[in-house]
């Protein structure tokens, strides 16, 4: 630890220890932030176990360190942020389950319940902060020598049927650090990935949007196809070549948020009744559920963009009522030319086209409010898409000729 934290949070960890031990209390490094130690990877989430009263040491150590801190003595939890690093400070717990994918039944414990309670051995190891042994690792679990040997193990054989967002999980480790599932927990992974569906579309969804985080999520969704696991959410989903081609070229693209063109590129080959299904499952709602209808509802206008003497109006007319999200998946999850071209154009033009008049202007020009005048501002628009006028004072005449017509 001394090599790879800074100084000034080592210092802040042993103060930390120092104040757990004159209340003969224990205090450990527990976690993630273990097994990124041992990895030589970067981690800004740490996270503290006390055999204790967590909050009161989190109040002693903001006192003595000056730091601020956030404190849930109903839960017993504490916050500290430290610039980018957050530093989580909990009491030790052991759980039980009542039920297969119910929430766990937790009680204070000590170190050894609460390591025994995590999901997978190489983060189930801890750092003792106490100063007679500081820096000494913990490891009942032997996640050591799992990462030595890139193995994802469980800590016991009911681990996917108590809680089966492990076996998303799993996954996402296994890919994220180049490791294998070790043959047991593989075996009971594909032996109970069906308790997946004791699991509410909440936490379901909550891991999924974490594998679409990960650097490269194609990775996860392959290996979740080849398991089986994919097809638990729903029988349609591929996590194929197809759909690696189409995440690399977001990647490339630098499109943000990437997590939900993600989905939707995920999703996309679904039908309208299979999608429904999946919003369902996973409780989507809100701006993503929207944005996942009009991808289905695009996808059936797509043939229209392909007439080949479509104006400029006409695709900004076929495209306007999706979101930017919905065009961008189709414009990547398109196979033909002609069809792409014109998506990329109402992303990169159409959408930005702004008239120099509005309708205050038509108004002092003498159109009366209402109904009509939005219509010269909807044919003004489009005029100015297909280039029949692109100055002020061409968008006067036109709007003269209008009045002078009774057109529009």
């Amino acid at each position: 630890m001394e090599r790879d934290f800074p100084r000034d949070f080592l210092a802040f960890l042993r103060l930390a220890g120092e104040i757990a031990q004159a209340q003969e209390q224990s205090l450990y490094l527990v976690g993630g932030a273990v097994r990124d130690l041992l990895l030589g990877r970067p981690n800004l989430d740490f996270d503290l176990v006390m055999e204790g009263d967590a909050p009161r040491l989190a109040r002693q150590l903001a006192k003595a360190s000056g730091e601020k801190v956030i404190t849930h003595p109903r839960f017993g939890t504490a916050k500290f942020s430290r610039g980018e690093l957050s530093i989580d400070l909990v009491t030790a717990r052991s759980e039980s389950y009542p039920s297969a994918g119910a929430l766990p039944e937790v009680k204070p414990g000590i170190i050894r319940d609460d390591l025994a309670r995590r999901d997978f051995s190489i983060n189930a190891m801890a750092v003792n902060l106490d100063p007679p042994s500081f820096g000494q690792l913990f490891d009942p679990h032997e996640g050591r020598s799992d990462l030595k040997q890139k193995l994802i193990r469980i800590l016991h054989p009911r681990s996917f049927i108590d809680d089966a967002t492990r076996i998303l999980r799993a996954l996402r480790y296994e890919q994220r650090l180049g490791f294998k599932l070790e043959e047991n927990t593989e075996k009971l992974l594909r032996q109970h990935k069906s308790m997946l569906n004791t699991i509410s579309g909440d936490r379901i969804r909550h891991e999924v949007e974490l594998i679409l985080e990960e650097e490269k999520p194609e990775r996860i969704l392959h290996r979740a196809e080849e398991l089986g696991v994919l097809q638990e959410l729903h029988p349609s989903l591929k996590g194929n070549g197809w759909l690696a081609e189409r995440f690399r070229h977001v990647h490339q693209l630098a499109i943000l948020p990437s997590s939900p063109i993600y989905l939707s590129l995920l999703l996309y080959h679904l039908t309208e009744e299979e999608l429904e299904s999946v919003i369902a499952r996973l409780n989507i709602v809100g701006g993503l559920a929207r944005m996942l209808r009009q991808m289905v509802r695009l996808k059936a206008d797509l043939p229209a963009l392909a007439v080949a003497d479509l104006s400029r109006s006409g695709v900004y007319r076929l495209l306007r009522q999706y979101t930017p999200e919905a065009i961008t998946t189709c414009a990547l999850a398109c196979d033909l030319p002609a069809i792409r071209s014109r998506l990329d154009l109402y992303l990169t033009d159409l959408r930005y086209v702004k008239l120099s008049l509005d309708g205050e202007d038509l108004k002092e020009m003498g159109v009366a409010p209402g109904p009509r005048l939005g219509r010269m501002l909807k044919a003004l628009l489009e005029a100015k898409m297909d280039s029949r006028v692109s100055t002020r004072e061409e968008e006067e005449a036109l709007v003269r000729h209008w009045i002078a017509g009774r057109e529009i």
